[in-house]
């Protein structure tokens, strides 16, 4: 038979996505994936169901029900300071996964380069080659998960035609600041390159951290392309409603990608997430606290249980070196480490490596969700101090 295409050969199945399957075979507490154990907002879901008894079941416009699509426009400019169209500048997306992906298939040409900070969430590599682009790769450095101005200034070419940040950041929490985002526009209008920005964690910010739109910083509102979901802030991750904010003639390429990838997101979902964008204050308010107890917690269950967490200013997830427990647990890389933790502990992490460029890197890292519930991180704590 005739050999299949090679493109696969090339990335690996989600890690993140491996270790949910192996902690639910083993009756783990999933603390791997970034999905909460909790409720969702009843608000939401009645309007999903409202949209569903309203026979609002069928194709929706592909790119958007024009209610979600003002809605989004309605926000971006209130929250994110980007002033968009809503007829001409968004496109509703399954999800930022394809948001992300159609962005790059509208703007890669083939020999185009991509740059991405690393550690960086698992999709990006394989959106990469998937659209043609040769990723080049720039460091972010623990504790605080900066990177050097000078590495990433060699990393811009002729050959660069787009910079993926996002932030906060998945895995580390790191906060993009204004400064390095500004030094980012900068070199992005030097060198003619695009900026995709996957703001999906926009409203989990810690410690007064404050969330930047790169579209909204001088010169960077044509060369920005915003991705965003209803998943995180809204606890609907299996909703997969997302969308790409960008110019008029960006947008009209990623739409025509999109119709045919997936003609459209679910139409009632649709409907609800734009009333889920029309939430009061006092709902970010209540998800900050929220989110802010978890993170402080499940911080210290880790350092009073041999890990060496790293503290995130934004999003969902703790970062930690696991070198002090490593020859406890006998690992030889790091999906060994997570696997053993797992069977000792019942507790599922992300081995660190599946945030990382480099095939066979050993990291010592893992990545903690705590978008859990309190009996959840409680359970944990637990677990670490009985087995750990």
């Amino acid at each position: 038979m005739k050999e299949l295409s090679h493109i696969t050969e090339t990335f690996t199945e989600s890690v993140i996505r491996e270790m949910t399957r192996i902690s639910d075979s083993l009756g783990g507490y999933n603390l791997s994936q970034g999905f909460p154990d909790f409720d969702a907002p009843d608000e939401i879901k009645n309007e999903a169901i409202k949209a569903i008894k309203d026979n609002l079941n069928q194709y929706s416009v592909t790119f958007g029900e024009p209610e979600l699509r003002n809605a989004i426009s309605k926000k971006a400019l209130e929250y994110n300071n980007i002033k968009c169209n809503p007829a001409s500048d968004i496109t509703v997306t399954c999800g930022a996964t394809e948001a992300m992906l159609t962005a790059l298939m509208a703007i890669i040409n083939p020999g185009d380069e991509i740059i991405i900070f690393e550690p960086f969430y698992e999709n990006y590599g394989p959106d990469g080659i998937l659209s043609g682009a040769t990723p080049r790769y720039v460091t972010m450095h623990p504790p605080d998960w900066h990177f050097d101005y000078k590495e990433l200034e060699k990393a811009f070419n002729n050959k660069t035609k787009a910079i993926i940040i996002n932030t906060p950041n998945n895995p580390t929490g790191k906060v993009f600041t204004k400064e390095e985002m500004q030094f980012i526009a900068g070199l992005c209008q030097k060198w003619d390159v695009y900026a995709i920005t996957d703001e999906i964690y926009e409203h989990i910010l810690y410690d007064n951290c404050r969330h930047i739109s790169m579209a909204s910083l001088d010169g960077m509102a044509d060369r920005t392309i915003t991705i965003n979901s209803v998943s995180k802030t809204y606890s609907v991750t299996g909703w997969r409603v997302g969308w790409a904010i960008a110019s008029k003639t960006i947008t009209s390429r990623i739409r025509k990608i999109h119709d045919f990838m997936t003609v459209g997101a679910p139409t009632p979902l649709q409907h609800a997430s734009a009333k889920a964008l029309l939430f009061p204050q006092n709902y970010y308010d209540d998800l900050h606290g929220k989110y802010d107890n978890a993170r402080n917690f499940l911080f210290n269950v880790l350092k009073d249980n041999g890990f060496k967490p790293y503290l995130p200013k934004g999003s969902y997830y703790i970062t930690t070196d696991v070198s002090p427990l490593w020859d406890k647990l006998k690992a030889s890389d790091d999906f060994d480490f997570s696997r053993k933790l797992l069977e000792k502990t019942k507790v599922a992490t992300v081995p660190g490596f599946s945030f990382y460029s480099k095939q066979g890197i050993v990291t010592k890292q893992v990545r903690f969700a705590f978008c859990k519930k309190q009996e959840t991180l409680s359970k944990v704590k637990e677990l670490f101090s009985e087995k750990l």
